[in-house]
């Protein structure tokens, strides 16, 4: 029997995305939770900006492609949100360019298939403190960063107000990681880069999209068909030593709490 065609999801980005394994990480959590259920593909890029990212958003993603993603989640603006270096390089883009950047590439991701969905992910916070006790340790290899919770905000904002215009699906991580008490502490590995805790805060929030997005079909992970889910001889014996218990259950069961 062959089992259902499985979505495919990609998340799109710099650093946030490329390390969404690690850290017990968002990206990895989403593969945990759509397992048999819809494939998680990563093209996280550490160090990009929205402009670099334009530059090959139609070779990540090519019209021609046989199979085109069902769900695209994209987040740059932490890099481009940083401070203009003296010398005109590092990965600085000006508020204009990035929202026009950003513009351009929801374009070309709309333009791939009639279903394929769309979340941008705006700017998360940073801890200040942290990130200038790091560059204090990268004394002499690095220039400081110019990196500062204000200019995430305004990013976030502009991606934000992008998104409501361009009727694009956002999230608004900078005032949802905030929300905890403890974020400062809590949410970050390094200041800039999310937490195992920060990641489930994503995670969170991606899901409440995709429960709450009219979208046919619906992308929640509860209402796609589970891949090869039907009984077989070669389940589980259950105590009774007749029936048996199908593995899918047991995965449905553990992801109850992302319900």
């Amino acid at each position: 029997m062959v089992g259902p065609e499985r979505p495919l999801f990609v998340l799109f980005g710099s650093s946030i995305v490329q390390f969404s394994y690690s850290e017990e990480g968002w990206g990895a959590m989403l593969a945990d939770i759509y397992s048999r259920k819809a494939d998680i593909l990563v093209r996280g890029y550490s160090g990009w900006n929205s402009r670099r990212a334009l530059q090959v958003v139609e070779q990540v993603f090519p019209k021609d492609a046989a199979i085109q993603p069902s769900l695209v989640i994209v987040y740059f603006g932490g890099n481009d949100s940083m401070g203009p270096h003296s010398s005109g390089l590092g990965p600085h883009v000006p508020l204009p360019e990035y929202i026009e950047n950003m513009r351009r590439i929801a374009i070309h991701l709309k333009s791939l298939s009639e279903k394929t969905r769309i979340i941008f992910l705006s700017c998360p916070p940073v801890n200040e403190a942290t990130i200038r006790e790091r560059d204090s340790s990268y004394s002499g290899i690095f220039s400081p960063m110019d990196r500062t919770n204000e200019a995430c905000r305004r990013y976030s904002e502009a991606c934000l107000e992008l998104c409501r215009e361009m009727d694009v699906k956002a999230i608004d991580l900078w005032t949802a990681i905030q929300k905890r008490d403890d974020w400062l502490t809590a949410c970050f590995t390094d200041g800039i880069h999310l937490s195992s805790e920060a990641s489930k805060i994503v995670v969170k929030e991606i899901l409440k999209v995709l429960k709450e997005a009219e979208w046919e079909p619906c992308l929640h992970w509860k209402s796609l068909p589970t891949e090869f889910s039907e009984d077989s001889p070669y389940d589980i014996v259950a105590f009774n030593g007749k029936t048996t218990i199908n593995p899918a259950e047991w995965t449905f069961h553990r992801k109850i709490q992302w319900e």
